[in-house]
């Protein structure tokens, strides 16, 4: 029998999983919603959620890797057969298709990212209406090959393996992004009216604790943050060693994924202040907003590539994580080598993503769908199957191996309980709310 791959250190495990959960989602939507709920009485449900919930949706997909020695399907496979029940790899299935849907629809957003960044390095940004240049591209039959590029990264990582390739590439890129981050932030800091930007996101509107809808979107943002899909945690929880401590990773990851949304929040908030810009923009802010801002300051050619530089990262390192997670389910069906996995899913990948490329309105129905329903029942599938089919002996047991402090009965009624109800209202209040 083959020997599993394996990520190499603590570390490299961590910073991988920090990669998967700070994506462009991170980026756009966070600063928004911080500012739109409460400025800084906002961040009060959203610590909360995402050091409680956070971290228990963590804890639980990573032991539930570790456990099946395998990603989402094997462990469901097993909770199924633990129960002698059937279908178990059909419902074992649903988290990595959800996954998969995710990499078809994000990686037409990669391939817009690296069209701005070539626009920017060789200087035709300048020359373009950034206004009206987006609306243009999006939709256009150009986009295809830059969705096929974007992919074409993603499959180059993913083929190299565990260690060589995901932990290896996420060890350069995470790093990079947070150091373009904190310089792209000082700019931004400096610029004459910046601090209207940073009044916006921290002062404290404490009326907004007794709005439901500041709950609603902390909740939302909260799963947002550490990136819970029953899927891409569970597929890298399954490469760790049985000595690796998974409360304290799943706190470490949860925290610094705090970090990152806030680095972000202050990168692009206080620029789009002192341009008397709109903070609500959502994507635009990306394509539109932030072009805009660098393209008037001096230097502002060096601060857009960065700026892209830093997105490119944000998104390679979750797309590897979420074309890893459908290609592990693949070759541990079909037993077909991590190469020829990752190559056949990727071209399935491409050949679903050339309708969503060329029509705006299918692009944001399908991820609409799958970001609001699939992933949050994908995560939900995973909890039921790991606190109710499996004993809960060996759940604990699997959780506190290798851990300086013990998760107990306490943690186990909630994560069973608790957590299992409160995904349930996620996906009810997404469908309510149309996206939380």
């Amino acid at each position: 029998m083959k020997k599993r791959e394996n990520f190499t250190s603590r570390t490299g495990f961590i910073i991988s999983c920090i990669g998967a959960a700070v994506g462009l989602g991170n980026i756009w939507m966070f600063p928004y919603r911080l500012g739109q709920n409460g400025g800084g009485a906002f961040l009060i449900p959203y610590f909360i959620f995402v050091l409680t919930l956070g971290s228990a949706g963590l804890i639980t997909e990573f032991a539930f890797g570790r456990s099946a020695e395998g990603g989402a399907l094997t462990g469901i496979k097993n909770g199924f057969k633990n129960k002698g029940l059937k279908g178990g790899a059909l419902v074992g299935i649903i988290p990595a298709v959800g996954l998969a849907g995710i990499f078809i629809f994000y990686n037409i957003v990669v391939g817009w990212i690296i069209k701005y960044l070539a626009l920017s390095v060789s200087g035709d940004i300048n020359k373009i209406d950034i206004s009206t240049y987006f609306d243009s591209f999006s939709g256009s039959f150009e986009t295809i090959l830059w969705t096929m590029l974007a992919i074409g990264l993603a499959v180059i990582i993913v083929c190299m393996g565990v260690s060589k390739g995901i932990e290896k590439i996420n060890k350069i890129i995470m790093p990079l992004l947070f150091v373009i981050f904190i310089l792209l932030a000082i700019r931004s800091l400096t610029l004459p009216g910046a601090m209207g930007g940073v009044k916006y996101l921290l002062t404290p509107q404490w009326e907004y604790l007794f709005k439901v809808n500041t709950w609603v979107m902390a909740l939302g943002q909260a799963f947002f943050t550490v990136s819970l899909n029953g899927c891409g945690m569970v597929v890298y929880g399954s490469y760790i060693k049985k000595d690796l401590d998974i409360p304290r990773a799943a706190f470490s990851t949860a925290t610094i994924g705090i970090g990152a949304s806030l680095l972000a929040a202050f990168v692009i908030m206080p620029a789009v202040f002192a341009f008397g810009l709109d903070p609500s923009a959502g994507p635009e802010l990306l394509f539109i907003t932030i072009p805009i801002i660098f393209k008037a300051i001096p230097g502002g050619q060096i601060l857009m590539i960065l700026f892209f530089i830093s997105l490119l990262c944000a998104s390679i390192s979750s797309t590897i994580n979420m074309l890893e997670g459908p290609v592990e389910s693949f070759m541990a069906q079909t037993k077909l080598s991590r190469k020829k996995s990752t190559i056949l899913i990727a071209v399935g990948s491409f050949i679903f993503s050339i309708p969503l490329s060329l029509n705006m309105n299918l692009f944001n129905g399908v991820a609409d769908f799958i970001t609001i329903v699939v992933s949050p029942v994908a995560a939900l599938i995973v909890f039921i199957v790991f606190y109710y089919m499996y004993d809960k002996r060996k759940v604990l047991e699997e959780i506190n191996m290798g851990a300086e402090k013990n998760m107990g009965e306490k943690f186990y009624l909630f994560a069973k309980y608790g957590f299992v109800v409160i995904t349930i209202l996620v996906i009810v209040l997404g469908i309510v709310y149309g996206g939380i």
